[in-house]
């Protein structure tokens, strides 16, 4: 069972939530805060295996809420949930470590796969959201490798379907792999081309497609 915290300063998103979340066989939810204060504080308490985080709450923010928790818990799973999608949010949402990043009215089938996937370890967006990332970081100045990365053929073959925005699954459907398979071709992955996280991966890989 995935147990999940819900953390939005409006009650009727909370509620919807809740009511989505729990509808499911695998999913429940372990609690509920407000505000960001409260979510650091019931993260403790509950050690949760995913927080859905609002960003604009009164107090302490989304965004703060979320590096005090991994400061705390560096292995916790943030998915951020919210109204807005320009740079503004994203960006330091991700610089505080969110693990993934979707707007309010993403469809409630994609919502709860993502929380699935992001307790599994894949780092995910809305489609929009990820070509616009991909999109910055071609744009951005080149970064000179530290030193070349020795890929092997089946780990290229991993890194093309991280760069097309494929999750562990699927990955392991298209290449015949087992998922456990798949996770440790991308910590090989990360490690062999100097990325500390998915989106930066995929960067990567489109970097070598282009």
């Amino acid at each position: 069972m995935i147990t999940v915290l819900l953390v939005d300063d409006q009650r009727l998103v909370r509620a919807g939530l809740r009511m989505l979340i729990e509808d499911t066989a695998d999913l429940t939810v372990v609690g509920e805060a407000a505000d960001g204060i409260e979510a650091v504080r019931l993260h403790a308490e509950l050690a949760p295996d995913l927080v859905v985080m609002d960003l604009r709450m009164p107090g302490l923010d989304g965004v703060e809420a979320t590096r005090r928790i991994l400061a705390a818990a560096p292995r916790a799973k943030v998915l951020v949930l919210t109204t807005f999608d320009d740079d503004d949010h994203l960006f330091p949402a991700l610089s505080a470590g969110a693990a993934g990043y979707f707007v309010k009215d993403t469809e409630p089938a994609v919502l709860l796969d993502a929380i699935r996937r992001t307790v599994d370890g894949d780092l995910l967006f809305s489609p929009a959201l990820l070509r616009r990332l991909i999109t910055r970081a071609l744009d951005a100045p080149p970064r000179v490798p530290s030193a070349p990365a020795d890929l092997t053929p089946r780990e290229l073959d991993v890194l093309r379907l991280v760069g097309d925005g494929h999750g562990n699954q699927e990955i392991a459907e298209r290449l015949h792999l087992g998922v456990s398979t798949v996770k440790s071709h991308i910590a090989n992955l990360l490690d062999k081309t100097g990325t500390d996280n998915r989106v930066r991966l995929a960067v990567y890989a489109s970097k070598i497609a282009h």
